[in-house]
């Protein structure tokens, strides 16, 4: 059986070895354990926040997917809401079996609930197949994503 659930301490293992499980991921992140302190902190305050939800994938009660939604108010397009959804991993073991698409459907009801008028996400370009999935999803690429990275 599976279900998706908001995140608990207890799935940070879990969902840092997710993270750090591709290439991109593995250059950024350190899933050994004891966890480093710095994603407790981090877990806490996504936790405290009522427009942040890290939701997990469960089966069989493992945690197997994970995504980050925040829901943001914009003064842009009439006092609107958005929803970012960051963060997006389904373990390795269960990729290609829909997981995905079923953990994006539910994010979009959800950010629906929230009132939200429109989802965005970026995704590293060197993440071709990604991309290839969110575009199947509905996402169209129409601005142009800038990042910098501060000391």
């Amino acid at each position: 059986m599976s279900h998706f659930r908001t995140a608990q301490a207890s799935d940070l293992p879990a969902l840092v070895h997710m993270l750090a499980d591709d290439p991109l991921g593995a250059q950024r992140e350190n899933p050994a354990l004891p966890l480093d302190p710095a994603y407790v902190t981090a877990f806490e305050h996504i936790d405290r926040d009522p427009n942040q939800e890290l939701v997990v994938v469960e089966q069989d009660q493992r945690v197997i997917g994970m995504l980050q939604l925040t829901f943001i108010p914009y003064l842009t397009h009439l006092g609107s809401w958005r929803c970012l959804i960051e963060g997006v991993r389904i373990h390795r073991n269960h990729r290609g079996q829909g997981w995905g698409q079923q953990l994006f459907h539910w994010a979009f009801e959800r950010a629906r609930e929230r009132g939200c008028q429109l989802v965005q996400l970026t995704s590293d370009k060197q993440r071709p197949a990604a991309i290839r999935f969110y575009e199947s999803l509905g996402f169209v690429a129409s601005h142009e994503g800038f990042k910098l990275r501060l000391a």
